[in-house]
């Protein structure tokens, strides 16, 4: 993978995550990936396998109008890279605007698609 590449899949992920589109989130993984949102927790937080990535991505949407994000390539050794970036959530009546700065490590197969993404955030305060 080259620095192009990750950010290739990066702006796919924004968009994939903006449609909540089942295609295009399965086209970002592959068959057998691991997705772990919050790795430090435990396992519960690990998501395996693209049917079940997309599941979770379909079952816990955000409304597009609701966030934005940026995210580009920090490194990119291999089929290994460090993402990082930033989302920011809107204020509604309910929250205040939360922003949150991410690191993503990230392992990809032989057709560039994504087959570990662990990911990291720390809230902006």
């Amino acid at each position: 993978m080259s620095h192009s590449d990750v950010r290739d899949w990066l702006e796919r992920y924004i968009a994939a995550w903006r449609a909540n589109d089942a295609a295009l989130i399965g086209d970002l993984f592959s068959e057998d990936a691991v997705q772990s949102y919050r790795p430090w927790e435990s396992d519960d937080q690990t998501i395996r396998g693209r049917e079940s990535i997309v599941a979770s991505w379909l079952a816990d949407q955000d409304d597009p109008a609701s966030w934005d994000a940026h995210y580009e390539p920090y490194a990119v050794d291999g089929d290994r890279a460090v993402a990082v970036g930033w989302s920011r959530y809107v204020a509604s009546d309910d929250d205040p605007e939360r922003v949150y700065h991410n690191a993503f490590l990230l392992r990809f197969d032989d057709h560039g698609r994504c087959a570990e993404f662990r990911e990291f955030y720390m809230l902006e305060s």
